[in-house]
């Protein structure tokens, strides 16, 4: 059963979730939280397996909220639902332990794969939300650029497209190979350059590439 935490300051999006989570065998709310204050406190006394945390919250806001939850507990899987218009929080949230990013506004098979995922420990995340992150990680101020060697000639292609906010899918397609083999490459990928996830491992290529 995968214990999960629901952050929102709205309780109409958090009694939709409450339904959403409960109506899907193997996944239980465990509680709920309207601010990031709350969030924390609940976070450290019901250890879920994933929070799905909001980011604008008065007070503690979601990002604060993230920091603090995966410093008091490194393992904790915070899973953020963004908006359209939260691009300024998106690589802080990253900086911060998010684990994954899911629009609020994602079917709900997505949501709730998401929240499977991150379970799993892997990295969910809306396929816009990953562009938008390449794209702010580029326009930004550059960091200083990190050789990455050792990486053979097709990881160098894959990684560039990943770095571009390619799906798994469309990799395939512009490489003409298999989704398999993709996914193949991205965990050698992942590897040889310390990733933790696929938003790292953009990242990573967005600024050096």
């Amino acid at each position: 059963m995968i214990r999960v935490l629901l952050v929102d300051d709205q309780q109409l999006v958090r009694a939709g979730l409450r339904m959403l989570c409960d109506a899907e065998p193997g996944l239980e709310v465990v509680g709920e939280a309207g601010d990031g204050r709350a969030a924390v406190e609940l976070a450290a006394r019901l250890a879920p397996d994933v929070i799905v945390m909001d980011l604008r919250m008065p007070g503690v806001d979601g990002i604060t909220a993230t920091s603090r939850i995966v410093g008091e507990r490194p393992a904790a899987r915070v899973l953020v639902l963004t908006t359209f218009g939260d691009d300024d929080h998106l690589y802080p949230a990253l900086q911060a332990g998010a684990c994954g990013f899911l629009l609020k506004d994602a079917p709900p098979a997505e949501l709730l794969n998401g929240i499977r995922q991150a379970a799993a420990g892997e990295s969910p995340y809306s396929q816009e939300v990953l562009r938008r992150l390449v794209r702010r990680a580029v326009d930004a101020k550059p960091e200083q650029p990190r050789r990455i060697g050792g990486l053979t000639a097709r990881e160098q292609e894959v990684l560039g497209l990943v770095g571009e906010g390619l799906s798994n899918g469309e990799i395939a397609e512009r490489m003409h190979i298999g989704v398999t083999t993709v996914k193949t490459h991205i965990t050698a990928l992942m590897t040889k350059t310390g990733s933790p996830n696929r938003v790292r491992l953009a990242l990573l290529a967005a600024r050096n590439l």
